[in-house]
């Protein structure tokens, strides 16, 4: 064999050999890859099978004054949805060691639907458990269906310069025909159903329309008005504006009968429910819902992601 030929011998050896390592290596690579992608997995599903809500539970608090915060907008899937805060209510009114609720309040409203429903469920447990005061301490403001709420409680205690009231409902919308005109935009809308364009945005308003719509939000207007009387009774030294949306300082509040008095969290537990230790009973979204929530978020973007990349283009 000449000393050529060897040496194509030894170099497609060598060949072979470095691409047989880098084949191992790749594989090992891999190897390793899927064994972290399965215990990122599997901590996953620890981690969303774990609750780590830290709720306060039954009997092991002592006496004590039982919390609940309604903070932000009242709506559904919030921390201040009727779910969550009526389930926060009624746990801290069925422990037997509770001798009185705050709901702390910062909100400016939100749903009219979601504030009926707490205000029910807070007149259904003043029933049930008649022995057990409930007061509505507002922070910063407490508006609309934050307000509507409130009035449920026994008591409304407030700061002085609390804001407080917006007894109201609204319905927002906006037209833009006058300029859809100027650019020359046509809106073309199909429906079944005459009024099925119901406040459409992009169409001239439509005076019955309108009038069935305010109708609609006088109704609801004065459902509000009534429940607020229901609560507050004979304390309201009502006024022309008290249930025109106008919103009060506390202070204003308080010498209309939109509150009692004032108070914090902690000065109400101790003067008024006199039970110094405080238990928040409030459920949030835990760890294991927000991490699904997200993970859940993060994966339909990239399941839209997918299928508009992939999907098939029709020319």
């Amino acid at each position: 064999m000449s000393e050529n030929g060897g040496q194509w011998e030894r170099e497609l050896l060598e060949r072979l050999a470095t691409a047989s390592l880098k084949e191992q290596r790749r594989s090992r690579a891999w190897g390793i890859f899927f064994k972290l992608l399965f215990f990122a997995y599997l901590s996953i599903i620890i981690v969303l099978a774990m609750d780590w809500g830290g709720a306060a539970k039954e009997g092991e608090s002592g006496i004590h004054t039982a919390l609940v915060r309604l903070d932000g907008l009242i709506g559904p899937g919030t921390d201040a949805s009727a779910d969550r805060i009526n389930a926060s209510l009624r746990a801290a009114f069925k422990d037997s060691t509770t001798r009185g609720v705050v709901l702390e309040i910062n909100s400016p409203g939100g749903s009219p639907v979601q504030a009926q429903n707490i205000y029910d469920e807070i007149w259904r447990l003043r029933k049930k458990y008649p022995r057990i005061p409930i007061y509505a301490v507002v922070q910063d403001i407490c508006a609309s269906g934050g307000y509507y709420v409130a009035s449920a409680a026994d008591r409304i205690y407030v700061t002085r310069a609390s804001i407080v009231g917006s007894v109201g409902v609204r319905m927002d919308s906006f037209g833009v025909t006058g300029l859809m005109k100027k650019l020359g935009v046509q809106r073309r809308l199909l429906t079944a159903g005459k009024n099925k364009g119901l406040l459409d945005p992009f169409l001239p308003e439509d005076p019955k329309q309108k009038a069935f719509v305010q109708a609609m939000l006088d109704q609801i207007h004065e459902q509000f008005i009534s429940d607020v009387r229901r609560g507050r009774g004979k304390r309201l030294k009502e006024t022309p504006d008290m249930f025109s949306g106008l919103v009060w300082t506390g202070q204003q509040g308080v010498a209309l009968g939109l509150a009692d008095g004032y108070g914090t969290l902690h000065s109400v537990a101790r003067d008024v429910v006199r039970a110094d230790k405080i238990v928040d009973y409030t459920q949030k979204e835990n760890f294991a819902e927000r991490f699904a929530r997200r993970l859940g978020a993060s994966a339909a973007s990239a399941l839209a992601d997918f299928a508009v990349r992939d999907a098939p283009i029709v020319h």
